[in-house]
């Protein structure tokens, strides 16, 4: 096994010398003791945490509406607006960039028709004197700059005004057709350092991580998180894995500790996540908490939270950094939350756990040349999911005939934690692929050392299946699996004739949409819908002419945009020429190289939500300088089988939301059904709670404006279910940003 813990000879020289720049760009002192929201998480350390005297236990109950700005359509539920002085930036209006009046709400700049850009969020950098000051987006696989002040694109960045993010990978550009992640970056001294989702299915590209100049697009380091021949980790892999193993990659939330000069990484699952023959070894960098240089981008420590993941167990959540007490010294300490349910807790420049963890061993798989790692890593402190279902602990809401027939399937399937995939039966994973802690799901009082985490329980089925040769035409044979699929997958939000429910009709969808575009939404989501990254070629090409489409690519840009109403002083973004040749994606290992015969795959198994009985969606507060769980209490209303009781939480209810820790002990956090709490941070209990018009599916922002504290909540997405759909109650806003603040004593 590779140490777990390697720490570089010079860290002591790196951090000094790191000490010594940390804050060139202009940022002054407030901005490190969050009271500004320059950044997706409020500050570089993504502690979602606000200095506030203002809203208080006493008075959040008094929180009301201070204006609204509403989006004109729901393709931004996810964007995370940042408030930079007295300008807010959001999305709105068909895909455009949009500066708001934070006084009024009202419109500055537009600018129209970025569609492809990071549907979470953005950066913002400004020089030492403010005379420059710069959005930084990733938009359709290109880093981007616009003048934060005039809204038009800095044509001086990059080539022409765009960086493309797809060069650099050790794959041909124009053969990768996704890279950007859905996360902004983050900010450090004049580097702007981004992730990136180059996609989990075999083959994809590797999620490098690299830092680039804000000024000028320059590359200033890469982070190869897939080792090169010759570099530390190369050997916890197949000897030409660089070749053909992808992800690995930052897709979510990384953060920045300032005052050291480091960057901490929360890096995903090699590909492909449920099989792991073509990559046996314990793959580092996957599933690891990195600690780098921000600026140089070199390795000081990292951690292997799983080994050879076969689970799909990325880092997701921020990595959260703060200061506790441990044997009592204060100690400067980054911890990490998993999906499955554990928390890693470090001391931050050393790498050291501060809390033991445990190697322990886990069943073997059954698949033909498969070598699951014989022991994982435990956390010692209190581990905050369940990790099987049970006959016992199965679900006592289901309908009775859905009861009996699981009841059926669990005594042929397999459930408890790393239990391997397998094609012989069914794995019921607990938590899975969308259970535990996920991106936006913690937060911290980066002084008090306390840990705040948003969980839910939420199981993913899987059973590997043989991965055959692409087919173009269909058969019957095929079109009886694409009906399978679809009754499976889709049929309960599009309707058993495509004719639409909970979702929209889909009925000859495919005639109005080209394949790389539709493929672009299976795979990444949209709106509500998750993405299922894991379908192969054929049933995509499939499903696409199943619902009147002929499979076959374009290399057609977007369709033109309508030009918004309002102040717009820009469109598009830089302009970037197509491929002078558009190579195609990588299908098979490269010539020469050993690899197995077949390949597996299965889906996310994302079927039944709410599995176990409740609750099914928790927030929780740790004390880190006890290794203590404070308070666990649900979260969320559910649709979906006890509707109204907010004692269960609700399935599904934590991901994509997100909250505000302040620093008058209260707790800003939104959940599923619209639900907008005021919780008590000590005891975690609700203080004051509300109903959002529509679902807020993004970051919380909050800013201070003339001595008045508020917070925004983008609450623009649709319900699923009209059991809470308060956006048709008297007085309900329209989709967009809502500003509250604590209405006036008088």
């Amino acid at each position: 096994m590779q140490p777990q813990i390697l720490r570089l000879k010079y860290v002591i020289g790196i951090l000094t010398l790191a000490s010594l720049i940390i804050i060139s760009c202009g940022k002054d002192s407030s901005d490190t003791e969050h009271t500004t929201w320059w950044h997706y998480g409020g500050s570089p350390d993504q502690s979602k945490y606000f200095n506030t005297s203002e809203i208080t236990k006493e008075n959040v109950a008094n929180l009301e509406v201070a204006w609204h700005y509403p989006t004109s359509d729901n393709n931004f539920y996810f964007f995370s607006p940042i408030v930079v002085d007295s300008v807010m930036y959001v999305m709105a209006k068909n895909y455009s960039l949009v500066a708001l009046d934070i006084n009024t709400g009202k419109e500055i700049w537009i600018h129209a028709n970025l569609r492809g850009i990071s549907r979470r969020g953005l950066n913002y950098w400004q020089n030492a004197d403010g005379t420059d000051r710069r959005l930084i987006f990733t938009l359709n696989n290109s880093l981007q700059a616009i003048d934060a002040a005039t809204g038009k694109t800095i044509t001086t960045f990059g080539k022409d005004g765009y960086v493309d993010m797809r060069e650099g990978l050790g794959r041909p550009a124009s053969s990768i057709r996704r890279m950007q992640a859905m996360m902004p970056g983050v900010i450090y001294d004049d580097l702007v350092i981004v992730g990136s989702a180059p996609g989990e299915s075999f083959f994809s590209p590797p999620g490098y991580v690299r830092a680039y100049n804000v000024v000028t697009g320059a590359l200033a380091w890469t982070f190869h998180t897939i080792p090169l021949p010759g570099e530390y980790g190369y050997d916890t892999w197949p000897k030409d894995a660089y070749k053909y193993v992808g992800g690995v990659n930052v897709w979510s939330e990384m953060s920045v500790d300032e005052k050291n000069g480091m960057v901490f990484l929360p890096l995903g699952s090699p590909t492909y996540d449920y099989y792991g023959v073509d990559r046996i070894g314990a793959n580092l960098f996957g599933n690891c908490l990195v600690a780098l240089n921000a600026k140089t981008g070199e390795r000081i420590w990292h951690y292997q939270t799983v080994h050879h993941d076969l689970w799909d167990y990325d880092l997701s959540p921020a990595p959260q950094l703060m200061t506790v007490e441990k044997d009592g010294k204060k100690v400067e300490a980054v911890a990490i939350a998993t999906k499955h349910g554990f928390v890693f807790v470090f001391d931050r420049k050393t790498g050291e756990p501060l809390f033991p963890i445990e190697e322990r061993p886990f069943p073997p798989s059954n698949m033909p040349g498969e070598q699951a790692w014989p022991t994982q890593p435990i956390s010692t402190l209190p581990d905050f999911t369940r990790h099987e279902v049970t006959p016992e602990n199965l679900n006592t809401y289901l309908p009775d005939s859905i009861r009996a027939q699981w009841l059926e399937r669990l005594k042929t399937s397999k459930s408890g934690l790393f239990v391997p995939p397998s094609d012989q039966y069914e794995t019921v994973m607990m938590p899975g692929a969308l259970g535990g802690a996920n991106f936006g799901n913690t937060a911290a009082n980066p002084n008090s050392g306390i840990l705040y985490i948003m969980t839910q329980e939420y199981a993913s089925t899987y059973k590997l299946n043989k991965v055959g040769p692409p087919k173009i035409d269909m058969s019957k044979g095929e079109m009886e699996k694409i009906q399978a699929f679809y009754n499976k997958t889709c049929m309960s939000c599009h309707g058993k004739k495509l004719e639409g429910g909970a979702g929209p009709a889909i009925a000859n969808a495919g005639q109005n949409i080209f394949y790389d575009e539709f493929k672009g939404i299976i795979l990444n989501g949209k709106g509500q819908m998750p993405g299922f990254v894991h379908v192969d070629e054929e049933t995509l090409r499939g499903l696409h002419r199943f619902m009147g489409g002929n499979g076959r690519s374009f290399n057609f840009g977007p369709p033109a945009d309508k030009t918004p109403e309002g102040p717009v002083v820009a469109s598009g973004g830089a302009t970037i020429p197509p491929d002078e040749k558009r190579e195609a994606p990588m299908t098979d290992y490269p010539e020469g190289v050993d690899h197995p015969a077949d390949r597996y795959t299965t889906d996310y198994g994302l079927d039944w939500m709410g599995l176990l009985t409740p609750p099914w969606s928790s927030l929780l507060a740790y004390d880190l300088n006890k290794g203590t769980v404070l308070w666990k209490r649900p979260v969320g209303l559910d649709s979906l089988y006890a509707k109204g009781d907010e004692s269960l939480g609700a399935p599904n209810g934590t991901q994509r939301k997100g909250m505000v820790i302040t620093s008058s002990g209260v707790i800003l956090a939104t959940a599923k059904g619209g639900q907008f709490y005021a919780i008590d941070a000590a005891t975690g209990k609700t203080i004051w709670k509300t109903e959002t018009s529509y679902e807020a599916n993004a970051q919380p922002t909050m800013f201070t404006f003339k001595g008045k504290d508020y917070i925004v909540l983008n609450a623009s997405s649709n319900f699923r279910d009209d059991s809470y759909d308060f956006s048709k109650r008297s007085g309900a806003l329209p989709k967009g940003y809502v500003v509250y603040t604590v209405k006036n004593k008088n």
